[in-house]
């Protein structure tokens, strides 16, 4: 068992910390009052090529393994940028994984070189506000007319529509009481029509650049050729790309949980009351050694989950296990970098405070706490279904 990057992976991640470089913590603080998208951060990925680091070969991207995204994630989320900086790309690493894997030549063609260029950004609307995590009770309907569906239906937390020109949209083709088992919703990856859809932004506690809306669809035209893979399979296409999304967010939530580990320690060491540095006090030493520990050690499970993905091995567990263990170090990690900071944490000035607002999001998405502690109990431990 290896736990060294190869010198390729780690040049990954020199020239990702090279391109956040000139956007420092200053850039993402006036991005966080300002809230307006980082387009040219997104842009500047995309000119390097970063945005189709998962995706293939023949259609313009780099075509590396989850470990590899997991390792840039975490490398821009680390630098400075955290939760904002990662959320602005993070639908292009996961999201179109289900175009990848069951859309045909020619939707890969025509959908994949825009989106890994940049010129195309896409939303992923699945999420309904009476439906929640039970994702197979969706009601936003999608008719067939012909050579086309009719769409209409609302949905919620849709990040990025603001500045969408594509949705990745689940939606129910057949009626949920006729509907067999998990089949009955579709999956298709269509133009955000802004004159049939409307969307609000939500006023959110963090990662005010990159917005969270609610999405409202009036008889939303979708040609078929947009129809991903076969009718009604929809929810186990959506599958595909849970668990590099649990990984992904896993590593963002580390790489958050590192900045501001390092900002926290910094400021210990030049701190002085009393005539000593505060970080020489065990009271601000130990939480920070607890941080570091618990960072590294949901680290290593982040990328066992990536490894055995790559390697086509089951890494729900993994996976899972990942993305709880990761957010609680990060929000653990974020809360002790206030606390060491004194009442100067609050301050915005010194970036902490953005760190912990963010650290809230890994914790409560894609799925929360709760539920992955479920899927422990009965998938990997044998109890009952408790839900």
């Amino acid at each position: 068992m290896n736990f060294q990057f190869t010198p390729e992976q780690l040049q990954i991640q020199d020239a990702i910390e090279k391109l956040c470089k000139p956007f420092d913590a200053d850039y993402w603080l006036k991005k966080d009052q300002l809230g307006d998208f980082p387009f040219d951060f997104h842009q500047t990925l995309a000119d390097a090529g970063w945005l189709g680091i998962a995706m293939p070969q023949e259609y313009g991207g780099a075509g590396l393994g989850i470990t590899e995204a997991a390792l840039m994630m975490r490398t821009i989320s680390g630098s400075g940028a955290g939760l904002s900086g990662a959320s602005a790309v993070h639908m292009n690493i996961f999201g179109l994984h289900p175009v990848v894997v069951f859309g045909s030549d020619e939707q890969k063609q025509r959908w994949l070189p825009p989106l890994i260029a940049g010129k195309d950004r896409a939303c992923f609307g699945v999420t309904e506000p009476n439906a929640g995590l039970n994702t197979l009770k969706l009601s936003t309907k999608a008719e067939k007319q012909g050579d086309h569906y009719l769409v209409s239906g609302q949905k919620i937390w849709i990040s990025t529509a603001q500045v969408a020109t594509k949705i990745l949209l689940l939606a129910r083709t057949t009626p949920v009481e006729d509907a067999r088992g998990t089949e009955g919703l579709s999956l298709f990856y269509t133009d955000l029509d802004r004159s049939c859809i409307d969307v609000r932004e939500i006023e959110k506690m963090g990662r005010k650049c990159v917005d969270s809306n609610e999405v409202f669809i009036d008889q939303l035209k979708i040609p078929v050729q947009d129809l991903i893979g076969e009718e009604g399979k929809g929810f186990s296409y959506i599958l595909h790309g849970l668990n590099p999304e649990r990984i992904l967010i896993a590593a963002e939530a580390i790489g958050l949980g590192q900045v501001a580990l390092a900002r926290g320690a910094l400021y210990a060491k030049e701190r002085i009351v009393f005539d000593r540095p505060i970080g020489q006090n065990q009271g601000i030493q130990h939480p920070l050694a607890k941080s570091w520990m618990e960072l590294e050690a949901a680290d290593l499970m982040v990328f066992k989950a990536a490894s055995l993905y790559d390697a086509k091995l089951s890494c729900a567990a993994e996976a899972n296990a990942a993305k709880y263990l990761a957010a609680e170090a990060c929000f653990h990690a974020c809360e002790n970098a206030i606390m060491t900071h004194g009442g100067m944490g609050y301050a915005k000035e010194y970036h902490v405070e953005r760190y912990l607002r963010e650290s809230w999001i890994p914790r409560l998405a894609p799925v929360s706490p709760q539920l992955i502690l479920c899927f422990i109990a009965e998938k990997v431990l044998g109890l009952p279904k408790s839900y």
